[in-house]
C-alpha cells in the first residue's frame, strides 16, 4: 500500500472485501472502525443530508462521543456546520486542512473548527456523494491529533465509499442510530408499505391498525420530510435510504 506502512496490517483492499461480506450494519461498522483506527480516527458519521432543507437529515451511523452529539444538536450546529457549508464548493473528498489552506471556510466555520480542535480533533476527512440538487450522501471522519497525507486520504476515501454503500443497504433493515428525519418506527413502517403501493386500508391490515391511523402517520411523515404529496414522500424515503 502506497505511503502508509501501518495499513499493511489491514489494508484498504482487506477492509473493502470484509465490509462487502458483512451481513449487518453492526459488523460493517466494526470492520470500518478497525481500518480507520490506524489513521487516528475513532469518530465518524455516515448518512444523507439536504443542504437546503436540513430537516431531511438521516444518519446511518453516528459514532460520536455523547458530549459532542449533545452539543451538535442542542446548539443547532447542523444549520451552520462548516463541513456541510463546504460541500457544494468541493469537487470530491476534502480534508479540514485543505479547506483551511484554500481559505474556503467562513469566519464562523473557522471558529467552529478551532473549538473542535480543543477536543484534540486536529483534522478531518469529508467524503461527499452528490445526489440530485442539494441532496448529498456523506461520510465524515474526525482525526485525533494527526494530519492526513494524500495517500491516507485516498485509502480512506475508497473505503468510506464502500462503507456508505453498505450502511445504506443494511440500516433500513437493522435500525437507525437516531430517528431518520425525526420519523418514528411506526411512521417508517407505514412509509414502507405506502411506497410499495398499498392503500391506507391495506397497509393498516398488514400492520394491525386502522386505515385512518395509517393516514395520520403518513401525514406526519410528509410534514417531517417536507413532502408535497404521497409520491414525493415515497421518493424521498427511498432516496435518503429511510426504507429499503
Amino acid at each position: 500500500m502506497t505511503g502508509n506502512s501501518v495499513s499493511a496490517k489491514y489494508t484498504a483492499a482487506n477492509a473493502i472485501v470484509d465490509i462487502y461480506n458483512c451481513a449487518n450494519s453492526r459488523d460493517v461498522i466494526a470492520c470500518f472502525r478497525r481500518f480507520i483506527l490506524q489513521y487516528h480516527i475513532d469518530t465518524f458519521t455516515c448518512g444523507e443530508i439536504d443542504l437546503v432543507n436540513r430537516k431531511r437529515i438521516v444518519f446511518h451511523a453516528m459514532e460520536w462521543p455523547d458530549r459532542w452529539r449533545n452539543y451538535y444538536f442542542q446548539s443547532g450546529m447542523v444549520d451552520h456546520d462548516p463541513v456541510l457549508g463546504a460541500l457544494d464548493q468541493e469537487a470530491g473528498a476534502f480534508t479540514w486542512t485543505e479547506l483551511r489552506g484554500r481559505r474556503a471556510l467562513s469566519v464562523a466555520g473557522t471558529d467552529a473548527l478551532s473549538k473542535i480542535a480543543v477536543e484534540g480533533w486536529t483534522d478531518g476527512l469529508v467524503v461527499p456523494l452528490r445526489r440530485t440538487g442539494s441532496h448529498y450522501g456523506l461520510v465524515s471522519l474526525v482525526v485525533n491529533e494527526h494530519y492526513l497525507d494524500k495517500h491516507q486520504k485516498t485509502d480512506l476515501t475508497g473505503v468510506s465509499l464502500v462503507f456508505h454503500d453498505r450502511m445504506r443497504h443494511h440500516v433500513p433493515r437493522d435500525g437507525f442510530p437516531l430517528p431518520p428525519a425525526g420519523l418514528t418506527p411506526r411512521e417508517i413502517d407505514c412509509l414502507r408499505l405506502i411506497a410499495q403501493g398499498l392503500s391506507d386500508l391495506k397497509a393498516g391490515e398488514v400492520l394491525g391498525i386502522s386505515g385512518s391511523t395509517v393516514h395520520e402517520h403518513a401525514e406526519r411523515a410528509k410534514r417531517k420530510l417536507d413532502a408535497r404529496n404521497r409520491a414525493e414522500l415515497a421518493a424521498l424515503a427511498t432516496a435518503f435510504a429511510i426504507i429499503p
